[in-house]
């Protein structure tokens, strides 16, 4: 299956967490805190402005973001998780 966002929304994968710090120590799983970078998955076709218009999205699939801790709607498809959110809700591309 395969889902295609609307509007101005893009669907994300989560990217892992280091399961160590810089010094070594390893991270339990229950201490991790869910990342808040991920892979741009797929694209809506943009936002539309009040004049009709349509604005192309900033992001493009296959870009790694940052985005806001709450930023998304968790979904499930196929048995992956992504979240899907909108594009105002990504913080950055990282370079």
């Amino acid at each position: 299956m395969t889902v295609k966002p609307l509007q101005d929304r893009v669907l994300v994968k989560r990217l892992e967490e280091e399961t160590k710090t810089a010094s070594g120590i390893i991270i339990p799983d229950n201490a991790k805190e869910k990342p808040s970078e991920g892979e741009i998955m797929a694209v809506g076709p943009g936002y539309i402005n009040q004049d009709g218009s349509l604005r192309a999205l900033e992001v493009k699939v296959g870009d790694k973001v940052l985005f806001e801790k709450w930023g998304g709607s968790e979904i499930k498809v196929d048995g992956q998780e992504f979240l899907m959110m909108k594009e105002e809700k990504i913080l950055g591309i990282l370079q």
